[in-house]
C-alpha cells in the first residue's frame, strides 16, 4: 500500500505526521515511544488495535484507529488516495461526547414458542442454562417427553409487548398438558387472556413476526424451525442473554419542545409515523421515547422540527465536525470533487472491506463516512456536505433493509429539492442497495463527480438539529450556482409558511395560543396576528385548531425568512369600551354580533339599552347592568310548564 504523505500533512496541517512500514513488527518501539507521550494519538490500523492497545498500556488521551487500508489504500486508484487518507485521519481527530447509557437486566426466564418438537429440543439444549418454559402454539401428535425437566404448554400469543428483561405476553388456548399424556399431548381445558411474563422470547414458531421491526427487539430471537443451523444460531444467541447489558440511550428527548399536541388536537406525528419498533407513543401534548424498546434507527431526530428528539450517538453537531474536518482536509491535500458515502458499521464497513480485498476498493475521490444507522443522517448534514465541498453523496443501504427507511428517502426528497432550486445539476443525492461489492463498484463507477461550491464554506456552529440546519442552508444557498430565494418542498418538510383566508379570520388568535414554537405571535395593544416564517416548523396546530377553517400550510424554504421582521397576517380596528374607552375586542366582530342580535334576539329589542352593553368592556357591562337594574330574563317567552311523570300517566289514561 503507498502512502502519500505530502497530501496526508498538506490535509492535516496542524498534527505531526510519522509513516512506517511495520509499525506492528519491526518498529513497533517507535509506537511505544509515542504512546508515552500523553497527547492525542491516530494510528492509521485497525487491525492490530488490539495489539496496540496492549503495548499502549494506561493512558489519559484514548487512542484513535483509523483504517486507510481497506478505505483508502487497497484500491486500483491507491496511489491517488492521499487526499482521502488526510480526509480519514482529521475526521478522526474530532473528539465525540460521551453518550448515556441504559441498563436491561436479564435473569434468564425464556418462552420457546414453537409448533413441534424443534421448540422442545430446543428446550433441551437452553434447559442448564436457562429458565425454560416451551408453548406450542399447533401441538398436533407431539410425543410428550419422558421425564419433565421444564414446563411444556399449549397457547397462541395473541399480543406481544414489552422489551429485553421485561416482556409481557397475552395468551389465548392456553392449557397446562395433562400428567396421562401418553403417545401425544392430551391438554386441559384451555382459556384465553392468560398473561405471561419473561425476560427472553425464542420465536420457533414459523409465523408472524411478534413485533414491528423484529430484527431490531433486544431479547427477542426469530428462527426457521424448518432450518436446523439457523434454529442452532438462534439457540445460541439466547443461551448467552443473561446478566445486565448496557445499551446506548440513543434519542435524548426534551418534551417541552415538542410540537405534537395541544389542547387535544394532534399536530406533529412525525416520529411516531417514522418509528419502526413502536418506541414511541403520544403522551399528552408531547410523545414519550421508551429507551429500552429503541433500536436507535434515528429517523425520529433527523425528522423532529423542533430539536425535542436530538440523536447522541454521535450528537448531531459532532457529526457535522466530522464531516468538516473530513472535507476540508481532502480540499487542503489537493483532492478534487469528492463522492461522500455515508454507511453503516453493520453493513457498510464488511461491504467496503470484501471491496478491498477482492476487487478494486473504493475509488479514490469516494470518502466513506462511517455512521451507526444511515437513517440518523439528517438533512443538516447533507447541506453542510455540499457547502463543505462535496460533489455528491450517496447512502449504502442493505439490498433488504431491517426497517422501513420512510424518513431517510423524505429526507433526500427535501435535499434534492433544495439542491435543484439552488442550481445543483445531475444526481447529486441517491442510495445505492445491495449486498454484493462488485454491485457497489460498478454504482460509485458510473457516478459523475459533478462541480462543487467554490470555495468550500468553513463553518462550524454547535445547537440543534434546525439551528445546524438553518445555518448550513444559509452558507450553501451563498455559495449556489443559482441562489433563489424561495424553493418549494414537499410535504411533511419542516419548512415553510401559512396561507390565511384574511376574509375568514375573525382574528380570535387561537392559533396563536396553541403554536408552539412562537410562529404565530399577537400584539397586546392591538388586534392583529403576525407570523415569523423562520420559526415556523409545519406541525399543523394552527389549521386544526382554527374555528373558521382558513388556515393552510404552505412548506418551503425562504432564504430571506432568516432576516425577515414578523409579518402582519391581518390587523383591524380595535372595539373601544363606549364607557370607559379601553380596547376589549375586534371593531368588526362587536359590530358584527351587535348586528345579528338587534331585534332578532328577545334579550335585545330594537332600541333596547341592552344592546350598549355589547360595546362595553367586561368590567363596564357588570357595572351598568346593575346601576340600571337590567332585569336579564325581562322579554323572555314564557316557558313551557316541565313535564312530570303524572303528565306522563295522565296521558296515557286519556289515550
Amino acid at each position: 500500500m503507498r502512502l502519500d504523505v505530502a497530501s496526508i500533512r498538506l490535509g492535516c496541517p496542524n498534527s505531526e505526521i510519522a509513516d512506517f512500514r511495520q509499525l506492528c513488527g519491526a518498529e513497533l518501539d517507535q509506537f511505544r515511544s509515542a504512546a508515552k507521550a500523553e497527547r492525542a494519538l491516530t494510528v492509521a490500523c485497525t487491525q492490530q488495535a488490539a495489539l496496540f492497545a496492549d503495548e499502549a498500556g494506561e493512558r489519559s488521551e484514548p487512542i484513535e484507529y483509523v483504517n486507510v487500508r481497506e478505505t483508502a489504500g487497497w484500491s486500483s486508484e491507491g496511489a491517488q488516495a492521499g487526499p482521502k487518507m488526510a480526509a480519514l485521519l482529521a475526521a478522526a481527530g474530532v473528539p465525540a461526547p460521551a453518550y448515556p447509557f441504559v441498563s436491561l437486566t436479564s435473569d434468564g426466564v425464556i418462552l420457546i414458542y414453537g409448533r413441534d418438537e424443534a421448540a422442545i429440543e430446543a428446550g433441551r439444549l437452553l434447559a442448564d442454562h436457562l429458565d425454560v418454559t416451551v408453548m406450542l402454539k399447533t401441538p398436533g401428535d407431539v410425543t410428550p417427553p419422558a421425564a419433565t425437566a421444564f414446563p411444556v404448554v399449549k397457547g397462541t400469543i395473541r399480543n406481544a409487548k414489552g422489551h429485553f428483561g421485561a416482556f409481557e405476553l397475552t395468551i389465548d388456548d392456553y392449557a397446562p398438558p395433562r400428567p396421562s399424556s401418553r403417545d401425544h399431548f392430551v391438554f386441559e381445558t384451555s382459556r384465553s387472556g392468560a398473561m405471561s411474563r419473561c425476560d427472553l422470547v425464542l420465536d420457533l414458531s414459523g409465523g408472524p413476526p411478534l413485533f414491528p421491526a423484529h430484527d431490531l427487539r433486544d431479547g427477542y430471537v426469530r428462527a426457521d424451525p424448518g432450518d436446523p443451523a439457523a434454529m442452532l444460531r438462534a439457540v445460541l444467541k439466547a443461551r448467552d442473554l443473561v446478566g445486565r447489558f448496557d445499551k446506548p440511550k440513543y434519542v435524548n428527548f426534551t418534551p417541552d419542545l415538542c410540537a405534537h399536541s395541544r389542547s387535544k388536537l394532534t399536530g406533529c406525528h412525525r416520529c411516531l409515523d417514522l418509528c419502526p419498533t413502536g418506541a414511541i407513543t403520544p403522551a399528552g401534548d408531547h410523545v414519550s421515547v421508551n429507551a429500552e424498546v429503541c433500536a436507535g434507527c434515528g429517523q425520529c431526530a433527523a425528522a423532529c422540527p423542533t430539536g425535542a428528539a436530538s440523536y447522541s450517538l454521535p450528537p448531531a453537531d459532532t457529526q457535522l465536525h466530522k464531516l468538516r474536518a473530513m472535507l476540508l482536509a481532502y480540499h487542503d491535500a489537493g483532492g478534487t470533487r469528492p463522492i461522500v458515502l455515508f454507511h453503516d458499521t453493520q453493513h457498510g464497513t464488511p461491504l467496503i472491506d470484501a471491496l478491498a480485498r477482492h476487487s478494486d476498493g473504493l475509488p479514490a475521490n469516494v470518502v466513506p463516512f462511517a455512521v451507526n444507522e444511515v437513517t440518523q443522517v439528517g438533512l443538516e448534514a447533507i447541506v453542510a456536505a455540499f457547502a463543505y465541498g462535496a460533489a455528491n453523496v450517496r447512502f449504502l443501504l442493505r439490498a433488504r433493509p431491517l426497517h422501513d427507511l420512510a424518513g431517510l428517502f423524505q429526507t433526500l426528497g427535501m435535499a434534492d429539492a433544495i439542491l435543484s432550486g439552488l442550481g445543483f445539476s445531475g444526481s447529486r443525492v441517491a442510495t445505492i442497495e445491495t449486498d454484493d461489492p462488485d454491485v457497489l463498484i460498478g454504482e460509485l463507477g458510473v457516478i459523475e463527480p459533478l462541480v462543487t461550491v467554490s470555495p468550500p464554506a468553513t463553518f462550524r456552529t454547535v445547537g440543534k438539529r434546525r439551528d445546524l440546519l438553518r445555518f448550513a442552508l444559509s452558507e450553501l444557498h451563498r455559495r449556489a450556482p443559482s441562489p433563489t430565494d424561495v424553493i418549494p418542498l414537499p410535504d411533511d418538510a419542516p419548512f415553510g409558511t401559512i396561507s390565511v383566508n384574511t376574509d375568514g379570520c375573525t382574528l380570535c388568535l387561537s392559533c396563536v395560543s396553541v403554536c408552539p414554537t412562537g410562529a404565530l405571535r399577537d400584539d397586546p395593544e392591538r388586534p392583529v396576528l403576525k407570523f415569523v416564517e423562520d420559526a415556523c416548523v409545519q406541525c399543523g396546530l394552527c389549521a386544526s385548531t382554527c374555528p373558521e377553517k382558513v388556515i393552510t400550510l404552505k412548506p418551503q424554504i425562504d432564504f430571506r425568512a432568516a432576516r425577515a421582521p414578523a409579518q402582519v397576517i391581518k390587523e383591524e380596528e380595535p372595539a373601544l369600551c363606549v364607557r370607559c374607552g379601553q380596547p376589549f375586542g375586534v371593531k368588526s366582530t362587536i359590530d358584527r354580533i351587535a348586528a345579528k342580535l338587534e331585534g332578532r334576539h328577545w334579550m335585545y329589542p330594537a332600541g333596547d339599552q341592552r344592546l350598549e352593553a355589547l360595546r362595553m368592556c367586561a368590567d363596564c357591562r357588570v357595572i351598568t347592568m346593575s346601576e340600571r337594574h337590567f332585569d336579564p330574563i325581562a322579554g323572555a317567552p314564557e316557558r313551557a310548564p316541565p313535564r312530570t311523570t303524572d303528565d306522563y300517566l295522565r296521558q296515557r289514561d286519556k289515550n
